[in-house]
């Protein structure tokens, strides 16, 4: 059960203790209390759940010996990629963006991939948009501040935000101080030396952030259990019929390409020599980190989506478990291509030392067929899907 630690006297902060933490991988690892758990760099699928282990409803984590075997799920943060079609996923805005990675990039509706997570999670919830706020006349920081209040003093529930430190991703609320001017909680970007300035830190690591209200995009909040729960065979075989709109639909809000067509428009950036013809550390590195997006959407997202569906292959949910089974052997294969793509550039990591590695035409040469390869097996694992609904 959720527990909520107030100061005496005032009122004027409350502090969910024990939350688990959220974080990129290199950072998990040098922590006791995360140092065990798989990479889990997908902001979304991670903050929740974060936040159903905290609130008793956990979904299980056989890395660090929580499965639960009466779900049938054996990985939580595997289950939720595949839920809300994350694992799936890969986005190229012509140019070179560094916000191709959005997990709400998955749907032209931007509430979805939320209301799919909660959904998967058998919660009620909320999504305030700031922008649809604005258009209501309540887009002010009282009003923010309120909905925070009410969810953690009033219902003991995290809030996860969109922002409070660094880009707009999701990360989670977990208390706050001096009432509500300083939010307290968890976000991936919190140790990042271009983010934190000004931070302070909660003994146990969460982070302490005060002038939240400009750098906070959105809440979602997580409400009360639904009468019941997900029928966890029909809650699979939407997942992987929605994978299959993730995958198949070429275009998204206009020009990003997206799914199978992403792979092609990633490849022909890399063959054009002239956004690589510079001396500026800065446009290099910013070549490099959308390329490396693509690569850590791809070797994570089809990583979990094979676990995904062998979770789904091991339930009875009427499809061709065989099938599945083949699906989930590609998009390993693709999660395997992607180390031959970091391996070209030096290994894993962003530095400018990588970034000039990349510049170098033989080398993105080389890229490009192992990029093709990918995408030829996440058509395949596409199509054993479509198979196996049939």
């Amino acid at each position: 059960m959720a527990q909520a630690k107030a100061n005496t006297g005032s009122g004027d902060r409350c502090v969910l203790e024990g939350v688990p933490r959220v974080g990129f991988f290199p950072e998990q690892r040098q922590h006791e209390d995360s140092k065990m758990r798989c990479p889990e760099d997908v902001c979304l699928p991670s903050c929740l759940r974060s936040c159903m282990e905290f609130l008793g409803d956990g979904l299980g984590c056989r890395q660090i010996g929580t499965a639960h075997d009466q779900s049938g799920v054996f990985c939580g943060y595997a289950y939720l990629m595949g839920m809300t079609g994350a694992g799936f996923r890969l986005s190229w805005k012509p140019g070179w963006h560094g916000d191709n990675v959005g997990t709400y990039l998955v749907s032209d509706d931007p509430s979805e991939i939320f209301r799919r997570a909660l959904a998967a999670v058998g919660r009620e919830g909320e999504i305030i948009c700031r922008a649809e706020l604005r258009a209501q006349g309540l887009d002010s920081e009282e009003y923010l501040r309120s909905r925070i209040i009410e969810s953690i003093r009033d219902k003991g529930h995290p809030v996860i935000a969109h922002g409070v430190i660094g880009p707009p991703e999701e990360c989670l609320i977990t208390g706050y101080d001096e009432g509500g001017d300083v939010l307290v909680g968890w976000n991936f970007f919190q140790s990042s030396p271009d983010c934190n300035a000004g931070l302070e830190y909660e003994p146990c690591g969460y982070f302490r952030k005060r002038d939240w209200f400009s750098d906070t995009w959105s809440l979602v909040l997580i409400g009360d259990r639904l009468a019941a729960l997900p029928d966890r065979k029909q809650a699979f075989r939407e997942a992987i019929t929605f994978a299959l709109d993730v995958v198949r639909t070429p275009l998204r809000y206009g020009d990003r390409h997206n799914g199978l067509a992403a792979y092609g428009a990633w490849a022909e950036h890399l063959l054009c020599d002239e956004d690589f013809a510079t001396d500026d550390p800065a446009e290099l590195s910013l070549r490099l980190e959308v390329h490396d997006d693509a690569v850590s959407t791809i070797a994570e997202g089809r990583w979990y989506a094979s676990i995904f569906l062998a979770q789904a292959a091991s339930t009875d949910i009427g499809l061709l478990a065989p099938r599945l089974y083949q699906a989930a052997a590609c998009y390993a294969r693709e999660h395997d291509l992607m180390w031959h793509v970091w391996r070209a550039v030096g290994g894993v990591g962003r530095s400018l030392e990588k970034a000039r590695i990349l510049a170098d035409p033989e080398v993105r040469r080389r890229i490009v067929p192992i990029i093709q390869e990918a995408r030829a097996k996440d058509e395949e694992a596409a199509n054993h899907l479509e198979a196996a609904l049939a």
